[in-house]
């Protein structure tokens, strides 16, 4: 082991408040969802927008969210264990919340919302709350940092880390260049924005979105130490399998953006319609 590279030691407790620890990824994780909400509420007064119930819509986002990560990482990255011992799918304290089934469950408690409260176009949140899902997941992935999970394979680059609760081998920190890679994506999400007067072509955000933050999934998933027992020797990872349809949806958005807008007209005009 390289002298030079970086230990990290970092404790995944925040602080204790008598029995209860409070974690660093409970902060993260939680200040994705309330920084997201402050922002949508600027954007929805930037645009001049109806006010929507934000913080229901939250609500629905926040538990879509939970429910989705818990269910692929149960039966994508370990089948074998859940199927076996299907009440532990339950003990979310243990650890173990999949980004794509994030993604899905996040879009479909959205869709669910949508269905009970009248008050928001769906196409056009999803086109916003793409800009803040990219925030998300540089919150979450720092998150993973602190945990010392998520850690990429043995190498001796100079910038490698040696992640001590580990064990004592310099590794690729995959967590770090996927919060950067999130960055970005946000970064240039926002200024795509911002230059469109907050009115950019419907759809475009989203489609950015998938396109980016799972083509940073896959790049990195090279160097990152295989997440499922059964991956291991395997030349493409689940992760990059389960990013393919996303980039894929992307695509598809971006080249056919009359689809999307389309969706959002008639959306808007439903929306209308009730009021």
């Amino acid at each position: 082991m390289n002298e030079t590279h970086f230990i990290w030691t970092m404790d995944p407790i925040a602080l204790h408040i008598g029995p209860v620890s409070i974690h660093w990824y409970g902060i993260l994780f939680a200040s994705a969802f309330i920084v997201g909400l402050s922002a949508m509420k600027r954007i929805v007064k930037y645009e001049g927008m109806p006010q929507p119930d934000l913080d229901t819509l939250l609500g629905y986002m926040l538990l879509g969210t939970v429910i989705g990560a818990r269910l692929v990482h149960c039966f994508f990255y370990d089948p074998q264990h859940y199927l076996s011992h299907p009440l532990d799918i339950f003990k979310i304290w243990e650890g173990g919340l999949a980004s794509h089934g994030g993604g899905i469950g996040l879009l479909l408690g959205m869709a669910l919302y949508r269905k009970k409260h009248r008050d928001v176009v769906l196409p056009w949140a999803i086109d916003r709350i793409a800009i803040l899902t990219a925030l998300g997941g540089f919150f979450i992935r720092t998150a993973n940092l602190i945990n010392s999970e998520i850690y990429g394979r043995p190498t001796d680059v100079p910038w490698a880390i040696v992640f001590q609760r580990i064990d004592n081998v310099p590794r690729h920190p995959a967590q770090l260049y996927e919060a950067i890679g999130y960055a970005l994506t946000f970064i240039f999400l926002a200024v795509y924005y911002r230059r469109h007067g907050g009115k950019p072509r419907p759809g475009a955000l989203f489609g950015y979105f998938l396109v980016m933050v799972f083509s940073v999934r896959i790049a990195v998933e090279f160097v990152k130490a295989p997440q499922a027992a059964y991956e291991a020797g395997y030349a493409f990872s689940v992760g990059q399998w389960l990013s393919l349809p996303f980039i894929a949806a992307g695509l598809v958005i971006l080249l056919k953006p009359s689809l999307w807008a389309n969706w959002e007209a008639r959306e808007a005009a439903r929306s209308v319609a009730r009021q």
